[in-house]
């Protein structure tokens, strides 16, 4: 990264490099005719099923986001949905035969890109860098709910 005053902004810096990682997963992706999301998707389905209203939150996704991405998911036959067996109103999403396949090729190169990174950096340097994400993690969820309790009071 160049030398300027914007990185020294913690947010720039995420951001930076939350585009770089997201431009390497998407290429890489691409090779598997994949998409990022398609990809976290597939990474997120648990063996036995996976309701799709988890989906959505866990990887940071919109509602209808999620619902574009899953339809197109399903049509190239890396899905499919299943109601469930207790409860008809929740439906849970699966892995196809190819989705499996794709779910490994992803897995396994996240997995070898984050050893290459662990690597690369001293254990020292990457617990440190750990424990500044969650205290990160902790100050944005308190500034949201700062957010979201002077919206709730402003209606």
């Amino acid at each position: 990264m160049a030398e300027n005053k914007k990185e020294y902004l913690v947010d720039f810096v995420i951001r930076h490099l939350w585009h770089k990682f997201s431009r390497m997963y998407n290429q890489k992706a691409g090779e598997f005719d994949l998409t990022i999301s398609s990809g976290f998707i597939l990474l997120n389905v648990d063996k036995e099923g996976t309701p799709s209203t988890q989906l959505g939150p866990k990887m940071g996704m919109e509602p209808t986001s999620l619902s574009r991405t899953l339809k197109t998911m399903e049509e190239r036959g890396l899905i499919y949905r299943k109601s469930d067996d207790v409860d008809k109103r929740k439906v849970l999403i699966f892995l196809t035969e190819e989705g499996v396949d794709k779910r490994r090729m992803a897995r396994d190169f996240v997995l070898n890109f984050n050893h290459t990174l662990v690597e690369s950096i001293p254990k020292g340097k990457l617990k440190t860098f750990f424990e500044v994400a969650e205290k990160l993690d902790a100050s944005v969820d308190l500034e949201l709910n700062k957010l979201q309790l002077k919206s709730s009071t402003n209606e």
